[in-house]
């Protein structure tokens, strides 16, 4: 064991020198030999070990390639060997994941062949902590929407609370100060993390300079008082307290058609009430809408990009707290 161990180590050295000379197309041939081997014997941690040293060193030289295909094959051998979903792996995957250059049709293959790879009964749509992580490395690239997407799946509201500021502060209008929050927040509500949803409000609303000098709750927006006040009534149960809390802020609520959607479906999860009555034409733009929010990454699909800019830049009034 101890001579087997020393005699990787010399062709790991080896192969460390190679890329070093600038021996790329050598030294990704014997990583995809040693790839061969290792799988052969079921030395499933040599391999793993093995490819992702290899694809991070390829990746660290700009060979995106040749470290897309051994980060790729990495992902392979998690898959057969059913690895279990940690911490070590998730953290490597997301690592290459940020080595790997956006322009590359690789990334996005290996993006959504990780995401199902963490996937399980309790998480269908990818593990929350792979979700941040890969939410956290596209917020630095500053791809908002796709940060955004990942943010919602994972359990970090205030990392997602963080971004949104930012991302208000560069692209959105001022009256939309709201806007921003209440997608994100009545969205988390919508996949039942309640505690992300709180925390993205609070973090958003501290953060915000626009919102801070407020001195809220109450807040002068009366959006952000129905998000207050909401999940506020999540965490009383009251069913009545939601109806009438929707029905007095109507106005605001009308601010965005999609509100009414997410509010449906926040009334079905969190106080047992009836669904609306079918459309006479299922589906359509509210369909599509929650389909989008719901479903999870597939081989043939961008990121759901379900930012509130493009739906609500229209004449806004701010109404007044009655």
């Amino acid at each position: 064991m101890a001579q087997g161990s020393r005699g990787v180590a010399r062709v790991l050295s080896k192969l460390k020198s190679s890329v070093e000379e600038g021996k790329y197309y050598e030294a990704h041939q014997m990583y995809r030999t040693l790839y061969f081997r290792y799988c052969s014997q079921e030395k499933y941690i040599e391999v793993l070990d093995l490819l992702y040293d290899g694809a991070s060193l390829l990746l660290a030289h700009d060979q995106q390639n040749c470290g897309a295909d051994l980060a790729l094959l990495m992902l392979e051998v998690l898959e057969k060997s059913k690895a279990d979903r940690t911490e070590h792996h998730i953290g490597r995957i997301a690592k290459l994941f940020s080595l790997l250059n956006g322009n590359i049709p690789e990334r996005h293959q290996y993006l959504v062949r990780s995401v199902k790879w963490s996937s399980t009964d309790e998480n269908k749509q990818g593990h929350p902590l792979l979700h941040q992580l890969l939410a956290q490395s596209l917020w630095k690239e500053k791809n908002y929407s796709s940060a955004r997407y990942h943010f919602l799946r994972s359990e970090d509201g205030c990392g997602c609370g963080h971004m949104l500021v930012e991302l208000h502060l560069l692209r959105g209008y001022s009256s939309e100060v709201d806007l921003f929050l209440a997608q994100a927040v009545l969205q988390y509500l919508c996949l039942q993390k309640k505690v992300a949803a709180s925390d993205v409000f609070e973090t958003y609303t501290k953060k915000h300079p626009n919102i801070t000098k407020q001195s809220g709750p109450p807040f002068l927006l009366p959006l952000l008082n129905f998000l207050w006040l909401l999940l506020t009534a999540i965490e009383s149960g009251k069913g009545t307290f939601f109806t009438i809390l929707c029905e007095h802020y109507q106005p605001s609520l009308k601010r965005d058609p999609a509100y009414r959607e997410y509010l449906d479906r926040i009334g079905q999860l969190f106080f047992d009430l009836p669904p609306p009555r079918p459309q006479q034409q299922p589906g359509g733009f509210f369909g599509n809408l929650l389909q989008g929010l719901f479903g999870g990454l597939d081989d043939d699909s961008d990121e759901e990009d379900i930012t509130t800019a493009e739906s609500s830049r229209k004449n806004m009034v701010t109404e007044e707290l009655d």
